[in-house]
């Protein structure tokens, strides 16, 4: 049985995911756009690793998270290639850096695409259904 709180950062996950997706599709910049995702595909990790008996830990780290996500089941190793390019969305949409970070629209395509695989692969694992 799922609790509460999985159920809580499945519902924030989706938020941000709908937002990502919203900002996307309505041309906004593509930094709003990774920003959104980043924060989607973070706490659908969470929501996982929380079900697992995982501590929280206050990270950002997505190749972190999919390798604490690995350790419990290995279906997640599938996305680490993805996680290692997404993880520097946080920073780089967020924090000026000392240069111009430009995302191109695949880029962002793709990784709403790895949003939704995960969100779907996070939703199955707790046994919950398909919202969206």
């Amino acid at each position: 049985m799922v609790k509460k709180e999985e159920e809580e950062w499945l519902s924030k996950a989706d938020k941000d995911l709908d937002e990502a997706r919203f900002l996307f599709e309505k041309k906004r910049p593509l930094e709003d756009s990774a920003y959104f995702v980043h924060q989607a595909i973070e706490k659908y990790f969470k929501a996982f690793l929380i079900s697992n008996g995982w501590e929280l830990e206050k990270i950002h780290d997505l190749v972190k998270l999919v390798k604490e996500a690995s350790k419990f089941d290995k279906s997640f190793e599938d996305f680490t290639p993805a996680m290692q390019q997404i993880t520097d969305f946080y920073i780089e949409s967020r924090y000026p850096i000392g240069y111009e970070v430009e995302y191109t629209k695949e880029e962002i395509e793709n990784s709403l695409k790895t949003a939704e695989s995960l969100k779907s692969l996070v939703r199955t694992k707790l046994g919950f259904k398909e919202n969206s």
